[in-house]
């Protein structure tokens, strides 16, 4: 299936290319299959922004391919099916059920 993106704030920064290193802010929905609860954020007290390799299979698919397609200074919802978030195993730990589809809200704060 894939994900689908939705620009909430268009960016004016360099995209990101395979192997670059991406600083996103990150808010994650789904939890327990209500996609308006979230899950997860990087702006809950005591996280930080979040920081990975991309395109190297680090994260999940969704995030892998859809922050590709962003804009250092943009921010959108990535709609990541099941196969694209955590699949058939969920994601216990954060109330990620088996099979969920998960929103998130991103924002590409740098690439590097």
């Amino acid at each position: 299936m894939g994900f689908e993106k939705e620009v909430l704030q268009e960016g004016t920064g360099p995209a990101p290319t395979k192997g670059s290193t991406v600083t996103v802010h990150c808010e994650g929905l789904g939890k327990n299959g209500d996609l308006n609860v979230p899950f997860w954020s990087t702006k809950d007290p005591g996280q930080t922004p979040f920081t990975f390799k991309i395109g190297m299979g680090g994260v999940i698919k969704a995030w892998d391919e859809g922050v590709m397609t962003m804009k250092v200074g943009e921010k959108s919802i990535i709609k990541a099916s099941p196969d694209y978030a955590y699949g058939a195993g969920g994601f216990a730990a954060w109330g990620i059920l088996p099979n969920s589809p998960l929103n998130f809200v991103i924002e590409v704060l740098s690439v590097n």
